[in-house]
């Protein structure tokens, strides 16, 4: 059978455990099932140390015996992107590389599932997912996340991407406000135009964020409160702006973790107050006053320091949510559910 790729429209929109779910179900429905992801982009550094765990999980949970260099061929860093475009890395090169981790792995296997890297990343060597699907014949599931009536322009942007490869589309993590909208106005108008939907799967905290002690241990932060860690984050807001307005602004949030300077009581104070502030992350090292881990403590919000700067601390908490710690065989379990009670898996798997 031809390889399903599974790709996205957006980041951090369950495409990992779409893809073992769906390798799982065909594995449970007879086929022996392989993997690989042709672009790695979750890198540890510039120039290229991976640390992608997606393959790693894959070889786990599918009992794959295959390297991480056949899994991931091609680890797609700013060096690796800086190569090609000084000719060091060509396009032929790139794809005959692809290639052939992908026939070696096929050889064992009577079905690969593989798992994009994005529309657009690698279209500097036209190995963007598009490309990929084209290279290896695959057949493509499209995961995309649905907010808004807006984002019909970027589910048909992203059709357009893959022009002829398209098997369908899968909404995921889809709230509460517009599943009806989605199903009884944008399924009908998308299937009107000759796109296959093939599921709407709805959106579930602990499949959408971390946290609090997961958000601790991944920045490496220390606790100052003895209060539970086990509410999910999902969000964050950075305060910098004087209590008054911190407070109005924190007041419209929800599963939200403020990141600010660690010597601003009067911000600590103010999030206190807000509802859907779920944890403080303080930066610089600096720990706050009794009086505000006194009042944290009440109402049951922990409190984090961290010893980085403010700025960093936001990129590396918006990388903890984005990636998740949630990537678990745990996650392809609850995945796979959802797809069996909300999706075609006939229609996707081609059964």
């Amino acid at each position: 059978m031809n390889p399903l790729l599974v790709t996205a429209n957006e980041e951090s929109t369950g495409k990992t455990a779409v893809t073992l779910a769906l390798a799982q179900a065909a594995r449970e429905r007879g086929t022996d099932v392989g993997y690989m992801k042709p672009k790695g982009t979750r890198l540890q550094s510039n120039v290229g140390k991976t640390l992608d765990e997606d393959p790693m999980l894959a070889r786990d949970l599918l009992d794959l015996d295959a390297e991480m260099h056949e899994l991931e061929p091609v680890v797609y860093s700013p060096t690796f992107v800086q190569e090609a475009i000084r000719g060091r890395e060509t396009a032929t090169e790139v794809r005959e590389r692809i290639q052939e981790a992908y026939d070696g792995l096929a050889a064992g296997h009577g079905r690969l599932f593989v798992e994009g890297g994005g529309l657009t990343a690698g279209k500097v060597l036209d190995i963007a997912d598009g490309d990929v699907a084209e290279l290896l014949d695959a057949s493509v599931l499209l995961v995309c996340p649905y907010d808004s009536v807006t984002d019909v322009d970027d589910v048909l942007a992203a059709v357009d991407d893959l022009d002829g490869s398209l098997s369908g589309v899968l909404f995921n993590q889809v709230s509460d406000s517009v599943y009806d909208q989605l199903q009884e106005d944008v399924v009908p108008f998308l299937e009107g135009r000759g796109i296959t939907v093939h599921g709407v799967l709805p959106r579930e905290r602990e499949l959408a964020g971390v946290t609090v002690g997961e958000l601790a241990d991944d920045l490496g932060a220390d606790l100052l409160t003895d209060v539970p860690t086990d509410a999910f984050v999902e969000r964050f807001s950075v305060a910098a702006m004087g209590p008054d307005a911190a407070l109005r602004g924190l007041r419209r949030t929800k599963d939200t973790a403020v990141i600010t300077g660690g010597d601003r009581s009067e911000i600590h104070t103010a999030a206190l107050e807000a509802p859907g502030v779920k944890c403080l992350i303080l930066t610089g090292g600096h720990r706050p006053s009794g009086a505000v881990l006194g009042k944290a403590a009440e109402k049951g919000v922990p409190v984090m320091v961290v010893n980085s700067n403010t700025l960093t601390t936001i990129e590396r908490a918006e990388d903890v949510v984005r990636v998740g710690r949630t990537r678990d065989e745990g996650t392809v379990e609850r995945m796979g559910e959802l797809l069996a009670g909300h999706a075609d898996l006939d229609g996707i798997l081609g059964d």
